[in-house]
Order: structure tokens, then C-alpha cells, then sequence
């Protein structure tokens, strides 16, 4: 951006500002209305987990949506899309696929074999403390990964709506994020978070269909003109349409594409705040019907990143979106501004608050339930299962769940801070494959290998899970890259691939074979048998 043009963007945010925030609290606001409203009607531990089971498919397939749409899909996808074209687009594929993986395999059964955690599945036929153990763990590393990218997002975002340059404000408006999480969840339960979530799936449907129907007019809904210009403007030519300009350049991006890939596919069956959802509604039926009216809406948000990211990529010059956020995570917002008038004028604050504050809704609503995901486990499979022997009180458990929600809250806050200036896509796709090494494996085997043992359940989620994080750990997205690592300045990374899934999936799976064969252990095949029949009819659910 000029700086004739930095200053005038400047100057019209600081104009509109006034308007900016006054819309921005009054979405906060509201949200928090819903979550107090909610907080009165959760009185039992099945109200506070589950949301008393009260939800019919079409409504939890509307809050699955909304946990599932994050800042990933919305602020992620798009910067994606706008620097690198036909592969930043893989990002949207590969995360709808995920969904039949999840319908085909793990939806109704599931929902018929658990109560309120994955925890409660893997206990059913194996000894209960070490499974429950290791399943909490597994739930709470997963959703801090997934955490990091929703607050890198709501950094970004309110960085860019209140005119925030320095670290230290980045850092309070992450902060700020965290404590409003921790209220959310405290006082709503998944009662709050799942209305919380419906409400913010339908905004940013709209406000996404809108901005695509903006984009489209601007072009005459000719969307090869679009491509066309989205092309030019990059300064990318042709290349910027086709496969390879992010994945391809070499061995090692091939490979990173293949693993990310991976990671994708299988790792939304993993993800515990997408796993718990299906305990929200009466019956198994429900669960497998939400899934498909979550296909349905997610899939329509999908295809409209493309007009969001070439939108972006055709009105946007490439340098000024990276000047904004080197990972490009505020194209859409910035799009908005563009197609609602441009750059200073009151139609492009109206839309950028708009938008802003959707997207900043989304946020909210996603770390609700992945913060509730976390605290669920630790409060009923560690706290009410491992600690107290089951000797716990419902009362007893909510206190835990209420007190790990702020531990986990203050944990977010401090890593989010590190990880504001990577893709937001990018570091929700280092939950999937954690997700996918840790909690895929042992899943599947529990519901459909008849020989598998506590041991093999322990050897699959411990050792998906540290070697994923291990990966992670000592790849370029924590250090070696000056512009989007979490720790700049130094350079400790070995591992070349951005994403472990192509190395800790397949050892996960690996490792719950080897520990299941090579135990002297014999599994219950009595008690497999009653799982097998309570997954696949629901004789016995709860």
C-alpha cells in the first residue's frame, strides 16, 4: 500500500471507528445475553455437558456448523485463497471431505456408546482410569492446537478494526478473547454455547452470502472474469489458477500437500468439540441426520470462500493484504471494506464492521466449544473418573469443569499470543493431525477391532500424540521462518514438512496394532460384544 493510501485507510478507520466498536459490542453483547439466558435453564452435569440432550438434528447440524466454521474456515481459507490461488482452495476441500469420514464412520456409533466424552467409549471395554487418562490428555492438546487459531484470528481481526499495531495491544486483544471464552463457558455450559453457536452459524452464512453476492455483481456474475482478474492481479499469471503454487515447487511441498491432506481427511472424526456435539441430541437417528444437514451448510459456506479469496485476490493487491497480516488472514475483512464502497468511505465501514464482527462471533463461538470440549474431559473423564474414583458429585464435576475452563483459558492466552502471525488455516490443520494421530486410531479399533487392548489404546493416543507434537515442535511453523513462525529469530527445526500427518497418523495406527499384539494382555470380547451391539442399534443409550 501507498502511503498516500495507508494514511487515507488509516484515516477513514479512525473516522468510522466510533461505528466500528458500537457494533462490534453490540454482537458481544448479545452473545453474552444468550449465554446467561442458557446458564439459568443448566442445572445438571447432563445439562452443563450435553445441553440435556434437548436438540433436534437440525439444530445441532446448525451448532455443528458453527463449531466447525471457525476463524480457520473464514479468515483462514480466504487469505489462503488470495496469495496462493487453486492451493489455497485445497484447504476448503479437504476440510468438507473430512465430513463424510466422520458420517460414514463415526457419527451414530459414537452417539450410541458414549455419554458425554470420547473417554467414555474407550472405557466401556478397557480399564477405565489409564484410557480415561490418556483420553483427557489427548482432548485437551488437540483443542489448545485448535485454540492457537482462533486466537492468532481474533488478534488479527481487532488489530485491524481498532488500528492496533503493537505487540502488546495484539497480545491484551488475545487476553481479552481468553477471559471472554472463560465466561462463556463458565456460565453457559453447552445450553450457551450450542445457541451461541446456531446464532453464529447463520450470521456468518449470511454475511458470507452476501460478500459473494457483491463480489459476483462487481464482475457481472461472470466468474471466469473474476478468475481472470484474481489472476492478473496477483502478479502470478495462469500459474496462480493451477495446482503447485504453494504445493508442488518442490519434493518437500509435494509431500507437505500429501500430509496435509491427510491431516484434514481424517481429522475432523478426531476433533473432540466436534465429537461431543453428537451427544447433544435424543437419539442416534438425530446425531446421523445433524451430521448430514452439517454437510448441507458447510458445504455451501465452502464453495463461496472461492468468490471470498479470488474476491480478495482480484480487488486486493497481494502486498497490501501481507502488509496487513503476513499469512493473509485479514483478506476477507479487507474484501469487505473494498466491495462495500472502498477505502474511506461509511458503506465499506458498515461492511467491514459487519463482517468484522461476525467473524469475531465466530471466534467466540468456536473456543467456547473447544474450550468446553477440554474441560468436559478433564472434569469427567480425569477429575470424576481417575481422581475420585467416580466417587464425585454432579455438583463436584461442574466446579472441576469451571475451574479447568479458566486453567485452559489462561494457557491459550499465552501460546495465541505467539501464534498471531501464522495462517490461522495452517494452525487449525496442525489440529487435525493431531487430532487424526491421537484420537482417530483409537476410536476405530475401540468400535471395530475386537482384540484391542487397553495397552494398544494407550501406545496409539500417547505415542499419535507425541510424536505429532514433536513434529510440530521442530517444523517451520514454530521457528526457522523470520515472517510466520511462532518464535522469530532463532531456528531450531529439523523436521521440513509444515504438517505432521503423513508421519503421525499412519505410527498412531501402527502403534495400536503393535501394542495390541505384542501385550499378553486378552481383550473382554464379552463386553465388545455388548459395545458392538449398543454402537450399531443404541440398545442401552443414554
Amino acid at each position: 500500500m501507498s502511503p498516500a493510501a495507508h494514511l487515507a485507510a488509516s484515516a477513514s478507520s479512525s473516522d468510522h471507528r466510533p461505528l466500528i466498536i458500537t457494533l462490534f459490542a453490540l454482537f458481544v453483547v448479545a452473545t453474552l445475553a444468550i449465554t446467561v439466558w442458557a446458564g439459568r435453564q443448566t442445572r445438571s452435569a447432563s445439562d452443563f455437558y450435553a445441553g440435556g440432550r434437548q436438540f433436534t438434528a437440525f439444530q445441532n447440524g446448525l451448532a455443528v456448523s458453527g463449531d466447525y466454521m471457525s476463524a480457520a474456515s473464514f479468515l483462514g481459507i480466504a487469505g489462503a485463497i488470495a496469495l496462493f490461488g487453486y492451493d489455497g482452495f485445497l484447504y476448503s476441500i479437504g476440510f468438507l471431505v473430512a465430513w463424510l469420514v466422520a458420517l460414514l464412520l463415526v457419527a451414530e456409533p459414537l452417539r450410541n456408546s458414549g455419554r458425554y466424552t470420547m473417554g467414555d467409549v474407550l472405557a466401556y471395554r478397557m480399564r477405565q482410569r489409564p484410557v480415561r487418562t490418556a483420553a483427557g490428555a489427548s482432548t485437551i492438546v488437540v483443542s489448545i492446537f485448535y485454540l492457537l487459531a482462533q486466537m492468532a484470528g481474533a488478534g488479527v481481526l481487532v488489530s485491524l478494526l481498532l488500528g492496533i499495531t503493537s505487540d502488546a495491544g495484539k497480545i491484551a486483544i488475545v487476553a481479552l478473547v481468553g477471559l471472554l471464552m472463560i465466561v462463556y463457558v463458565s456460565i453457559g455450559g453447552m445450553k450457551g454455547t450450542t445457541w451461541v453457536q446456531m446464532v453464529k452459524a447463520v450470521l456468518l452464512i449470511a454475511g458470507t452470502l452476501l460478500i459473494t453476492f457483491l463480489v459476483l455483481l462487481k464482475f457481472n456474475f461472470n466468474i471466469s472474469d473474476l478468475l481472470g482478474t484474481a489472476a492478473d492481479n496477483s502478479g502470478k499469471g495462469a500459474a496462480f489458477l493451477e495446482p503447485g503454487l504453494k504445493y508442488g515447487a518442490t519434493a518437500t511441498s509435494k509431500l507437505d500437500f500429501l500430509s496435509l491432506g491427510i491431516a484434514l481427511v481424517l481429522g475432523t472424526a478426531g476433533l473432540p468439540h466436534i465429537l461431543i456435539r453428537f451427544y447433544t441430541v435424543p437419539t442416534a437417528r438425530a446425531a446421523r441426520k445433524s451430521v448430514i444437514w452439517a454437510i448441507g451448510i458447510i458445504g455451501s459456506f465452502y464453495l463461496m470462500t472461492l468468490a471470498l479469496g479470488f474476491g480478495a485476490a482480484a480487488l486486493i493487491k497481494p502486498e497490501d493484504i501481507t502488509q496487513q497480516n503476513p499469512a493473509g488472514n485479514t483478506a476477507a475483512p479487507q474484501l469487505a471494506e473494498v466491495i462495500g464502497g472502498g477505502v474511506g468511505s461509511t458503506g465499506g465501514a458498515i461492511l467491514l464492521a459487519v463482517i468484522s464482527a461476525v467473524a469475531f462471533a465466530t471466534i467466540l463461538a468456536v473456543v467456547a466449544g473447544l474450550t468446553l470440549a477440554s474441560s468436559s474431559s478433564f472434569a469427567h473423564d480425569i477429575y470424576a473418573n481417575v481422581i475420585r474414583r467416580g466417587q464425585a458429585t454432579e455438583k463436584e464435576e461442574m466446579r472441576a469443569a469451571r475451574w479447568a475452563t479458566v486453567a485452559i483459558g489462561v494457557v491459550s492466552i499465552g501460546l495465541g499470543a505467539l501464534a498471531r502471525d501464522i495462517n490461522v488455516a495452517g494452525l487449525v490443520a496442525l489440529a487435525f493431525a493431531v487430532a487424526a494421530s491421537a484420537n482417530l486410531p483409537t476410536i476405530l479399533y475401540s468400535l471395530f477391532w475386537k482384540r484391542f487392548t487397553t495397552r494398544g489404546a494407550l501406545w496409539s493416543i500417547y505415542g499419535g500424540l507425541a510424536s505429532s507434537v514433536l513434529l510440530v515442535l521442530f517444523s517451520p511453523v514454530v521457528s526457522g521462518n523470520p515472517k510466520t513462525s511462532m518464535f522469530k529469530g532463532v531456528d531450531f527445526q529439523w523436521f521440513p514438512l509444515e504438517n505432521p500427518g503423513l508421519i503421525s497418523i499412519p505410527l498412531g495406527f501402527l502403534l495400536g496394532w503393535l501394542g495390541t499384539v505384542l501385550g499378553k494382555e486378552q481383550a473382554d470380547k464379552g463386553k465388545y460384544a455388548e459395545l458392538e451391539v449398543k454402537s450399531l442399534t443404541g440398545t442401552g443409550a443414554h
